[in-house]
């Protein structure tokens, strides 16, 4: 029986992912319940989550082991242990593939933060977790640097499925659907199925509100407090706009109309962090069909047991979002200060789980020898 809030969602034409995966999760059957009874049909992964996993240990004892064994080192080890948790998850999530013709049943695994700024690493890196993985359903996540557009570009253009992630701005997220789009023209003139390349463009939403409000609450006017909980989804939706038209030009309906796939907007980072939102409210706000919402555990239980779904909370919205933003704008907030600021801090988190990641594997490595 499946939850009758997240059924909803998915009526709406929100695709529900899950932002986690773990051996644990696949091992203990979590996942395998996820997708029965709140209607997950996708998995993120970024390096935080795979150093909370494998830094919490459970399930990766024995796979270290063996890696000790065979004297793999540090990065082998870890790429070993990420490809196999997402191969496995997606095996999981097969049946969900080929129901929905590739749309969904995806999971993602992103290339190595400190290749960020590296086009041909990114590149070439994106080309081997393919091939590691080696499952249809896979997506490799590829950061919306301005070094990442060429790497989105030729990842698609060799047929390779692409979560494109860490976008923040209005105007980046414009460069990302270039980048796909050329990506599908290269496949088509080398002869590749455009109906078997799918791609979703990351964009995040909590972490707007983070720094917008925290600057709007130094200024601290009635004006200012009146408008924190409010970029973060005006933000999105406004991408949601950019998506329909982007979509809605000659280039795009050409190459869709030869059996490619729009690149859907996804919705990351929608844990909500200020107390005073619902815990819902990035979830409930973004509703539009053709959309996907990878969720931490916490927002899915939580919308599963109190979400509502009144319909399509984005289109229509478009005039109303970009006063939101045009007002804090006036007050002296700077949009693209703030999203450039955001894709470094993005960029330095993940490099940092990355650290940890090596250092709690190379730890386990030497014990194990």
């Amino acid at each position: 029986m499946t939850n009758p809030h997240t059924s909803a969602l998915s009526e709406a034409g929100v695709s529900i992912w899950l932002d986690d995966l773990s051996r644990h999760r696949l091992e203990s059957g979590e996942l395998a319940s996820l997708v029965e009874t709140v209607n997950v049909v996708g998995v993120t992964t970024n390096p935080t989550i795979f150093a909370n996993a494998i830094g919490g240990g459970d399930g990766y004892g024995e796979r270290l082991k063996d890696a000790a064994a065979r004297g793999l080192d540090t990065d082998a080890a870890i790429v070993e242990l990420t490809t196999a948790d997402v191969a496995d998850a997606c095996d999981l999530l097969a049946d969900v593939y080929a129901s929905t013709g590739g749309r969904d049943g995806r999971v993602s695994i992103e290339v190595e933060p400190g290749l960020a700024r590296d086009t041909a690493g990114t590149a070439t890196q994106a080309q081997d977790l393919w091939a590691r993985v080696d499952r249809p359903n896979a997506m490799i996540k590829i950061p919306a640097t301005v070094e990442g557009l060429d790497a989105i570009t030729e990842t698609i253009a060799a047929g390779i499925s692409v979560n494109v992630t860490l976008i923040f701005s209005l105007e980046r997220y414009r460069q990302v659907i270039n980048a796909y789009l050329a990506g599908l023209e290269r496949a088509r003139a080398a002869g590749i199925d455009l109906s078997t390349i799918h791609s979703v463009a990351s964009f995040f939403v909590s972490r707007v509100d983070s720094e917008i409000d925290r600057r709007l609450r130094e200024i601290g006017t009635p004006e200012a407090l009146a408008l924190t909980g409010q970029a973060g989804i005006a933000n999105a939706r406004l991408a949601y706009e950019v998506f329909e038209q982007s979509f809605d030009t000659e280039r795009a309906r050409f190459l869709v109309g030869l059996g490619a796939n729009p690149q859907r907007p996804l919705w990351a980072s929608t844990g909500v962090k200020d107390p005073a939102l619902a815990d819902t409210a990035y979830v409930t706000g973004l509703i539009a069909p053709n959309t996907v919402n990878t969720m931490p555990e916490a927002t899915l239980r939580a919308f599963a047991d109190h979400g509502h779904v009144p319909g399509d909370t984005i289109t229509g919205s478009y005039l109303e979002s970009n006063q939101v933003l045009n007002a804090i704008d006036a007050l002296g907030v700077d949009y693209a200060e703030v999203t450039e600021l955001l894709e470094q801090e993005g960029l330095q988190k993940f490099e940092a789980s990355w650290s940890e990641l090596l250092g709690t594997v190379e730890q386990a490595l030497r014990e194990a020898r």
